[in-house]
């Protein structure tokens, strides 16, 4: 599998949480779209970190906020080959976009 394309599913935060478990043994996707899915805060991050060959995240209308742009911000370094990170409309605000600046400088593939 190397494109999956689960937007607009009403997934939330649970369903991010679980799915990160099972995409972590779909070693080719490249390729994943979650927007539009009402996943808050932090699960996002666990996707990132499962899927080590994701050149293409999509997680974009949902509810990750200042707390999730920190969380995944710690998660960045890891993935490798990320060059593509939609995270429009997630309401990260002055404080999550902070904290991304710090590190967007550091990811080898973004």
């Amino acid at each position: 599998l190397a494109h999956l394309d689960l937007s607009g599913n009403r997934i939330g935060a649970e369903g991010a949480g679980r799915l990160a478990g099972v995409l972590g043994e779909c070693t080719a996707l490249a390729h994943l779209d979650l927007s539009s899915n009402r996943i808050s805060g932090w699960r996002h991050a666990e996707v990132v970190r499962s899927c080590h060959a994701l050149t293409r995240l999509n997680v974009g209308f949902n509810k990750i906020g200042a707390e999730g742009a920190e969380v995944i911000s710690k998660v960045l370094g890891e993935a490798k080959v990320l060059a593509h990170l939609d995270l429009a409309y997630n309401k990260i605000g002055a404080e999550g976009a902070a904290v991304l600046a710090g590190v967007l400088g550091k990811c080898q593939a973004l």
